[in-house]
């Protein structure tokens, strides 16, 4: 086995791989490696469609051996530690790999326990998931007869922000078409002040949910869960105000508790699970020390270069990055790694690529029907000007439905894995 690389890129996931396609093809002679211990490659953006019953969660998965690009070298192992003075790595089998350039592609962390009572609860019948397996969240849809059905995300970044809502707007539908809805409260619970970060799409959403007769929770921050009580905790996080009791829910068992926190039972509890950049990476020279962003990659959110280790960039969920983790976004910082790299090997003077921020979230808001909204830093929408021509993507619209269920999973496997979008 080669022991140095020109490029070494940690982690086979979307990243990882779309990285390593475009390099070879800017870069055919390029010395360029994998190391990924997973022999499964996964397009989780389908599985909100797969907690909804419309989607084949087996048409997800890839054997990772397939998606690696040819003339690249697949090191199945596990990235331990990180060395950068000596620009190496050690791995957990395969010893100690030297390189040129690191690309870490490392992704992120399901942080299960950092919720008390989460993994207890989602060994019950009530209690799901899609970051876990969607599977459970359609079978406990198929299988809920009415009652208090809670959407809910945590405190910490996760991927795709839009995700603990999507699944709501599907499940919306399906108990209605199943003429359920009159039995049920649905609620949004977020640590979020609003239901979506930009302004255009959040006017929409905001409207949805009226017409829908969705109860929205702001300042929500879930903080424990009760699994045999089926009772889920929220702390009320807004900084300008203290809850108002009179705004409780009893429809919902809403109460307060002698600490001040928010009770609510649940018939239904969907939740994406606190999230964190891998331990290895946590624990690297790499990571922010502390603050805000404490244990995330540390990079220049333009050129996406770290900024100590000049010869190191990071790419995806693991990186301090101030904007949506998504497969999106990925598909415009790859580019953006890839040719700044070059520019180092090449000693050119002038300046690097630079990363905008876009990242893209599609909220399908129920069976036939999606906003594809796209912002970039700041959160300022960011729409395709060639798609604004002919379709108002800020409305609700089946053309886009049509691209999420059909069209973004070929271009994923067809395009962006091989280096060509």
């Amino acid at each position: 086995m080669k022991t140095h690389y020109q490029v070494l890129i940690i982690g086979g996931g979307t990243g990882g791989i779309m990285t390593a396609a475009q390099f070879r093809r800017k870069r055919p002679t390029a010395s360029i490696a994998i190391v990924e211990p997973n022999e499964d490659h996964w397009y989780q953006p389908a599985w909100t469609l797969v907690g909804a019953g419309t989607f084949d969660f087996e048409a997800t998965r890839r054997k990772e051996s397939t998606v690696i690009p040819a003339g690249v070298d697949w090191i199945k192992d596990k990235a331990t530690v990180f060395l950068p003075e000596e620009n190496k790595i050690r791995t957990e089998k395969s010893g100690e790999i030297s390189y040129d350039y690191l690309i870490v592609s490392a992704g992120i962390k399901m942080d299960i326990d950092a919720l008390p009572g989460l993994r207890e609860a989602l060994q019950t019948d009530f209690v799901c998931s899609n970051y876990l397996d969607p599977r459970k969240t359609y079978r406990l849809l198929k299988n809920f007869k009415g009652g208090n059905a809670i959407f809910t995300q945590p405190t910490t970044p996760i991927r795709c922000g839009g995700a603990p809502q999507k699944i709501m707007y599907m499940a919306e539908e399906y108990l209605r078409k199943h003429g359920l809805r009159e039995k049920t409260n649905i609620l949004f619970a977020t640590p979020g002040s609003v239901i979506f970060g930009v302004k255009e799409f959040a006017d929409t959403l905001n409207s949805i949910i009226r017409s829908r007769k969705i109860i929205f929770k702001p300042f929500y921050a879930p903080v424990r869960i009760d699994p045999v009580k089926r009772e889920i905790i929220f702390k009320y996080v807004n900084p300008n105000a203290a809850i108002d009791p009179n705004s409780l829910n009893g429809n919902l068992g809403e109460s307060l508790n002698d600490q001040g926190e928010v009770v609510m039972k649940y018939d239904l509890l969907h939740l994406a699970p606190p999230q964190a950049a891998p331990d290895f990476i946590q624990s690297s020279p790499f990571a922010y020390q502390d603050g805000p962003n404490k244990g995330w990659m540390e990079v220049d959110i333009h050129t996406l270069q770290h900024p100590r280790y000049r010869n190191v960039f990071g790419v995806g969920d693991a990186a301090a990055l101030p904007t949506a983790k998504t497969g999106a976004a990925i598909r415009k910082q790859a580019p953006v790694v890839v040719g700044n790299i070059i520019h180092l090997m090449e000693h050119k003077q002038e300046a690097m690529q630079q990363y905008s921020g876009y990242s893209s979230c599609p909220i399908v808001t129920g069976y036939g029907k999606m906003l594809l909204c796209e912002f970039k830093y700041d959160n300022v929408r960011d729409s395709d000007p060639f798609l604004k021509r002919f379709v108002d993507t800020t409305k609700e619209q089946w053309s886009m439905w049509i691209l999420k269920k059909y069209g973004l999973p070929w271009l994923y496997w067809n395009m962006m894995l091989k280096g060509r979008m």
